[in-house]
This record gives structure tokens, C-alpha cells and sequence, in this order.
């Protein structure tokens, strides 16, 4: 039985070890050019290379953004890296604009090519044309309902369909925003996104008599190009059975606590869902922990069909239930672990285990606490301070402790 791929995020190899840890089993990346995520840290070709080893390593995928709208002076670019990304061993290339395909095809014959979501395809006729110019992989529009997927699937059964499952959504069609390139002059399509539809708006007109006019047509109108965060985690078994084979999750500058609890989330949930089956929709423990980090209102988005319900009016973005405190790194040895704080916490503060292992969601008392030179903390307030945490809970180099705030 092949089962669903897991596709995480990775913005830089922490985080890609990170999504590893917690349960992706593929994650896409992006270089320090032609990717649509130029702000994230990214990856230099010696650290592609690297990764591609980790993921292989340990039966993993590794596929590679290069999913700009290019122009003329990226093509020596451009073919140099397709060159390099096919000798690298990558998993596939994820790529929107059709003359880099083209170049792709001309220049690295044997590099799997996947058609990004920036390619807007929404139909099986589209599909068609991409599988007999050689694409492997096609990951569709977030506009598509189950149905149209199904569909898809269904007319053009011979290609892999990869679908967003989890993350921020574009207010623009498929992620072709003009947006932040009219603001600040930084485009989108080139990967400088600043996310101009999460600011805070104020709708006018002009009154020759008084100047502009705030128009309120209610006391929510501020982020009205504000998108909510798609969240499909109740609807695993219907994306099985419409054919898509990929769960992309969104989110490659996100932080590595929230790329930790997502994965962490649908890890278990599809791990549940292979044994249970639709059983697997009764716990609630999946839908509880997405609440665990930051997040803005979720939404299914268009997966059962029209949704004018999209935009998040209320705010930028909740902060989630829980704080991300510290991550382990070093497990237990003489009744201790060493952790890293992140944010401040005090003795007697109960702190939370995030795992891929059976210590998930246990409860620690921050009892006694040390620096390294054994001197006793009682305020663990220093960023980035190295503690030796006493405890009997069995925790592991990568586990993360939270506090509920």
C-alpha cells in the first residue's frame, strides 16, 4: 500500500532536520537563487548537496524550488543550476515558468520535474499536456474542490498529484500577487514577498470638500486582504481516496517550533488514519495541537467547493496557545537534560514535551534547574542559555519543551 507523502518545508538545514525529526518523509527546499522564498535563509549548493545525502540517508525525498517567473538574464543562471541540481541527485525540481521546463528538459534530461502551483493548474486537460512534456509530478492550484482532484486524478491517473493540506494561503490567484511589487517595489513572483495583504488596511474615498473619508462598513474592515491558514487535517482520508499521493505543508520561514508541532500533527495523524481509518477523525489530539502554535484562523478553503469565508478580518495572526520555551539538546544523562531556552520560564513552571516519541505531551516541573557550571537557576531568562533541566521524563536531542501561555 502506498501511502500519502508527508512534504514538509525547510528553510534551512535546522529546520530540515527538524521536519526529519518530527515525520516528514520528503521536504522541498530552496537555493539562494531563482526560488520564490528568497527571505528565507536558504541553501548553497555544498548544503543541497548535504541534504539530498541526510534525505537519502534516511529514505527521504529532497525536492528543490526553482519556481521564479524568470527573465532573460536568469537563463545562464538558470541552466548552470539545472546542470548542478541534476548531478546533485535532487528528488525533483519544482518549477512554475514554461521556458525554464523547457530549458530544464534541453540542459538536465534525467531531472524529474514538478509542475509548482505558481503554473495555476486547474483542469486535466493541463495536466495532460504537462505529463506528455515529461513532468512527473504536478502540484495543483489551492482553488480546486475534492471533486475537481478526483476528476483529475481519475482522467490522468499516470501522474503524481501533490496538494497543499496546511499553511498561509495567498489572497491572490494561486500566488500571483502584484501586491508587495506595488508597495515596496519588491516582487513576489521574484521570491520578495513582504506579505503586504497581512498589513493593516483603512478603506477611503476622496471628498473634495474634506479630504479622505474613512469608510466603515463595520467594525472588522482592517485586514481584509488577510487570507486564513488552510488546515485539512479532518480531510486526510477524502485527499487518499481523490489520488493525491503529496500533503504539502506551507512554510518555509516559518519558525522551527511551528514546523515541529504541524508536522508532529500530521505525523500522527496519518499514521492514525492507516490504522484506523476514518476513526482516525474522533480524536481530537490532532486539531488541538495545530492550536499550539502561532496561526491565523484556519480554513478548508475551496477543498469542499466555493467558500467566500476566507479572509481573516480580525487579526494578523493569533499567537497560539502555547509558548515555544526550550529545545533538548542533549537527552538524559546523571538526571539531567541539556536544553536551550528560547523564552524565559521559572522554577516550578509546568513545561510540555513536544516528541516524535512516546513522551509526546508530557507534563515536566521545572523544578531544579542548573547553568553548566552547576550554579541553581531559579529565572531562566537569558536567550539561548544552556541549562541542565532535572528530570525522569526520557527526552531525546531534537524534543522541544512548551509552556501553555
Amino acid at each position: 500500500m502506498n501511502k500519502t507523502e508527508l512534504l514538509s518545508p525547510a528553510g534551512d538545514m535546522n529546520k530540515l532536520k527538524t521536519a526529519f525529526y518530527y515525520g516528514a518523509d520528503a521536504a522541498y527546499i530552496g537555493g539562494k537563487s531563482m526560488s520564490l522564498r528568497a527571505l528565507a535563509g536558504n541553501f548553497t549548493d555544498e548544503e543541497i548537496v548535504e541534504a539530498v545525502n541526510l534525505a537519502h540517508s534516511l529514505g527521504k525525498k529532497i525536492y528543490v524550488t526553482v519556481n521564479i517567473f524568470a527573465r532573460n538574464y536568469d537563463m545562464e543562471e538558470a541552466e548552470r543550476y539545472f546542470r548542478f541540481l541534476e548531478k546533485a541527485n535532487i528528488d525533483g525540481a519544482i518549477v512554475s515558468d514554461t521556458g525554464l521546463i523547457f530549458l530544464a528538459k534541453q540542459v538536465a534530461p534525467n531531472l524529474k520535474i514538478n509542475l509548482s502551483t505558481q503554473a495555476n493548474c486547474l483542469n486535466y486537460k493541463t495536466v495532460e499536456f504537462w505529463k506528455n512534456y515529461g513532468v512527473k509530478r504536478v502540484i495543483l492550484a489551492r482553488e480546486l474542490s475534492l471533486n475537481e482532484i478526483a476528476e483529475i486524478h481519475e482522467k490522468v491517473p499516470d501522474i503524481e498529484i501533490e496538494t497543499f493540506a496546511h499553511g498561509a494561503m495567498c489572497i491572490s490567484y494561486s500566488g500571483r500577487c502584484l501586491l508587495s511589487d506595488y508597495r515596496t517595489g519588491r516582487s513576489s513572483n521574484r521570491g520578495e514577498c513582504v506579505q503586504a495583504c497581512r498589513w493593516q488596511y483603512e478603506i477611503r474615498e476622496k471628498n473634495s470638500e474634506c479630504g479622505y473619508m474613512t469608510l466603515e462598513e463595520d467594525d472588522r474592515g482592517t485586514y481584509i486582504l488577510n487570507s486564513k491558514d488552510l488546515n485539512l487535517i479532518d480531510y486526510l482520508s477524502e485527499l487518499d481516496n481523490a489520488g493525491v499521493v503529496s500533503l504539502k505543508i506551507e512554510g518555509r520561514m516559518k519558525s522551527e517550533y511551528y514546523l515541529a508541532t504541524v508536522i508532529n500533527a500530521y505525523r500522527r495523524a496519518l499514521d492514525a488514519y492507516y490504522e484506523q481509518g476514518e476513526e482516525y477523525k474522533n480524536n481530537p489530539l490532532f486539531k488541538e495541537e495545530l492550536e499550539k502554535t502561532a496561526h491565523r484562523e484556519f480554513t478548508t478553503a475551496y477543498l469542499l467547493g466555493e467558500n467566500d469565508k476566507t479572509v481573516n478580518y480580525n487579526d494578523s495572526q493569533s499567537k497560539g496557545t502555547h509558548k515555544f520555551i526550550a529545545t533538548v539538546l542533549s537527552g538524559n544523562k546523571d538526571g539531567y537534560v541539556t536544553i536551550e531556552m528560547r523564552n524565559r520560564f521559572v522554577k516550578g513552571d509546568v513545561l510540555e514535551v513536544l516528541s516524535p516519541t512516546d513522551s509526546f505531551n508530557k507534563k515536566i516541573i521545572a523544578d531544579r534547574m542548573e547553568d553548566e557550571k552547576g550554579n541553581v537557576i531559579e529565572d531562566a531568562k537569558i536567550v539561548q542559555q544552556k541549562i541542565r533541566l532535572y528530570t525522569d521524563v526520557k527526552l531525546n536531542a531534537g524534543d522541544i519543551l512548551r509552556k501553555e501561555q
